[in-house]
């Protein structure tokens, strides 16, 4: 199928690994003018340098910016100042116990995850009406709707990622604009398998074991009962990124292996 992306101008925030490389990758291949983003230009540079490699497209190029800094991501759009995707991904969450999560952990969880992809949306939102075209596309997580006991400040983060992606597809009523969120469950990435993989070590279980024991435990209503791959969830973003899904508008996307138990 032909997702009719060559040469619509895509950034991908936090696009050096995991889910946000991924995206970037698929966009790239077909056929997106891609930007990456990282904090380090170093890695940055080397993931530029392989996604081109990996898709031929020479149209792939990178900015480093730091989302916990309101002057690195002004500088962002300073070098970035249109594009008609927008992939909000960028995101951070640590497995804290509620009575000992910080006020400054709250914050930074929040300027990270929530604020990031508010500063972005309020400068490309609007030159997307202006076109009368464009994608913004928030990448929440199923945490939004099933907070996880662990990391309820993460879960707040992506609840507020939901209410600001349905709010401004509310704005894009009679446009081409479209803004949606995209729900990811538990995705296999390099911070899960080291997570898990110390887990294996302290209890001496496999690591099969121990990811059993996690969807037994802490996912039990997951009914795909693995870790989706990072270009599963890619793919959902993909097309809700090109113009085929000109009909899908203010949703909130589910790539969550059937763990939100509900049907809305």
């Amino acid at each position: 199928m032909d997702l009719q992306l060559t040469h619509k101008k895509a950034l991908v925030t936090g696009s050096t690994a995991g889910i946000g490389y991924a995206i970037a990758k698929l966009l790239a291949a077909e056929g997106a003018a891609v930007i990456l983003n990282g904090r380090k230009q170093e890695d940055v540079a080397e993931v530029v340098a392989k996604i081109r490699q990996e898709t031929g497209n020479d149209e792939v190029s990178g900015v480093a910016a730091d989302f916990s800094k309101k002057e690195e991501v002004e500088r962002l759009i300073a070098q970035v100042p249109e594009v008609d995707i927008l992939i909000n991904n960028v995101g951070i969450y640590e497995q804290v116990a509620f009575e000992d999560i910080s006020d400054e952990e709250w914050f930074t969880l929040f300027e990270v995850n929530v604020m990031s992809g508010v500063r972005l949306a309020r400068h490309y939102f609007p030159k997307m009406l202006h076109k009368n075209e464009g994608r913004i596309i928030f990448i929440s997580s199923e945490s939004g709707l099933n907070i996880p006991t662990e990391m309820v400040h993460y879960g707040m983060s992506k609840t507020a990622q939901l209410s600001v992606s349905r709010g401004l597809a509310r704005l894009t009523k009679g446009t081409k604009v479209t803004v949606n969120a995209v729900l990811p469950g538990p995705t296999w990435s390099r911070a899960n398998e080291n997570a898990l993989q110390a887990q294996a070590q302290q209890s001496g279980k496999s690591l099969d074991e121990v990811e059993q024991a996690f969807f037994e435990e802490r996912r039990p209503t997951s009914l795909l009962q693995r870790f989706a791959s990072a270009e599963e969830v890619a793919a959902m973003v993909a097309y809700v990124a090109s113009p085929l899904s000109s009909a899908t508008n203010g949703a909130a996307l589910r790539v969550d292996g059937g763990i939100v138990n509900s049907i809305i």
